[in-house]
């Protein structure tokens, strides 16, 4: 299974937000699209970061309440060396980098430009999918052959 099929199955739609928006208002977006990051992107098309819930706690512990402050910005508390896989990435090698690096968030890149975003979520549920069609068609073998 391939990263395309995932985006196939959920779709394409990335919610991004620029690097000069309040930290404020990028929480509200988290809020309101019920999702744990957004993607950072000027254009909408180049990944310029990533804004996670953990970059959001990170930036509390470390500045406390102040970050929440008008005047600051994604850009300032998001995560510029963002992972990222490609649509012909295996779902098991993703399953795989994910836990090791503990990301919950993999934007999806297609020749440099944001091609979809993929999430823990999205590959446990593909994961159970695969098993759930093994046991269907070991179930239906058994019957045949008895």
């Amino acid at each position: 299974m391939r990263v395309r099929e995932i985006l196939d199955a959920k779709g394409r739609n990335v919610v991004t937000i620029r690097g000069e928006t309040a930290i404020n208002t990028a929480l509200h977006r988290l809020a309101l699209e019920r999702i744990g990051a957004l993607v950072v992107s000027e254009d909408g098309s180049h990944l310029d970061g990533i804004l996670s819930e953990r970059d959001v706690i990170q930036a509390l512990a470390r500045h406390g309440v102040d970050i929440l402050e008008p005047g600051r910005r994604v850009s300032e508390i998001m995560t510029r060396a963002v992972q990222t896989c490609a649509p012909d990435d295996s779902v098991k090698e993703l399953m795989e980098r994910m836990t090791r690096l503990r990301i919950r968030h993999l934007p999806v890149l297609d020749g440099g430009m944001i091609a979809g975003i993929v999430s823990i979520g999205d590959v446990v549920k593909n994961r159970l999918d695969e098993v759930s069609l093994e046991a269907d068609l070991l179930r239906e073998a058994y019957i045949v052959s008895h």
